[in-house]
């Protein structure tokens, strides 16, 4: 049998038209796995309970701010896109390639995937243990596709800041969960429908 050799591995960088629409998902969905995981585990050395973060919240006071955010946040990006040249937005891609040919239904189910799991780690275990601010420095970090250009940049830590804000303000994590889901569902489908037009 031949002997696995680590020092012949190579790793090259990738581009996203490099890689095909079903790697592409497979990386999506293994990343926001990895997330999940991560998440629970860091809740646990926490000594604190995953599942309770998800404990059904009394009142709407998290859904009026959750979707009030996501407002919030979709009337600032189409501002930003109105006056604001698109090179100095560009992700690289990324966005397009994941939501512009794919079915409604599965940019919703990406959506809620994406915001369940990012916001398990990020708001539920991260920021109980470093605060809002660090928090989002890493999760505008994480975003590297953005890390090129400093409107989009800040953007993503001024989201994650209020997604922190809201989860603090509602005490419950279903606030950023669905501020986080809205805004990429419906950023998804502009993405989706407009290059239908």
């Amino acid at each position: 049998m031949k002997k696995f050799d680590l020092r012949k591995l190579k790793i090259k960088p990738v581009t996203v038209d490099q890689i095909d629409d079903r790697m592409l998902l497979i990386n999506l969905y293994a990343t926001q796995a990895i997330t999940l995981v991560i998440g629970f585990i860091w809740l646990l050395f926490q000594k604190r309970n995953p599942f309770l973060l998800f404990a059904p919240p009394e009142g709407l006071k998290y859904l009026y701010f959750g979707a009030g955010l996501a407002a919030l946040v979709i009337a600032i990006d189409f501002l930003t896109a109105r006056f604001v040249p698109e090179e100095a937005n560009d992700d690289g891609g990324v966005n397009e390639r994941i939501f512009k040919n794919r079915a409604t239904w599965h940019i919703v189910v990406l959506s809620l995937i994406v915001s369940i799991c990012e916001e398990t780690l990020f708001r539920g275990a991260i920021q109980h243990g470093i605060g809002p601010y660090w928090t989002s420095i890493i999760f505008a970090t994480i975003h590297v596709r953005y890390l090129k250009h400093w409107i989009p940049t800040g953007l993503v830590f001024a989201i994650s800041y209020a997604l922190g804000w809201i989860y603090i303000k509602t005490g419950t994590l279903w606030a950023p969960i669905i501020a986080h889901f809205l805004i990429d569902m419906i950023m998804g489908l502009v993405i989706r429908f407009r290059r239908e037009a």
